[in-house]
């Protein structure tokens, strides 16, 4: 089952950064991976992977007593997932106040600025062009 935008829980985020980090990869990795972090026993890790696999967020490999996890879900995939769960409880859903709220509230450089203000011309010329 392919997942797009999933909204991972913070455990989950954890997790997921591990694995890609190692995959494929055991729970025992991840676990020993997050422990400083977490303090989080492998029984823990290993259910929450388990839970990751349900609802579709890894798969794993049976090598003969070893299962070895993968991501299913990519980067790209849980940040616009998280972005997308931030704006829903933040800011009722719309991206507008979302931005006007990073621009009042980030010291952004000038180079930053220059790139937003280019991904804004981009997406409006993509549009134009479709309409």
């Amino acid at each position: 089952m392919l997942v797009k935008k999933a909204e991972l829980t913070t455990g989950e985020w954890i997790i997921i950064q591990a694995v890609w980090e190692n995959e494929p990869c055991a729970a025992t990795t991840v676990q020993e991976i997050i422990e400083e972090k977490t303090s989080w026993s492998y029984s823990t890790v290993k259910t929450m992977m388990d839970r990751m696999v349900d609802k579709g967020l890894l798969t794993t490999k049976r090598i003969r007593n070893l299962i070895l996890y993968s991501s299913i879900i990519t980067r790209k995939d849980a940040q616009s997932g998280e972005i997308l769960r931030t704006m829903k409880r933040a800011f009722d859903g719309t991206l507008t106040p979302m931005m006007q709220f990073i621009l009042n509230n980030q010291s952004l450089s000038a180079e930053e600025l220059i790139q937003l203000e280019q991904m804004i011309k981009n997406t409006k010329e993509k549009t134009e062009k479709v309409n």
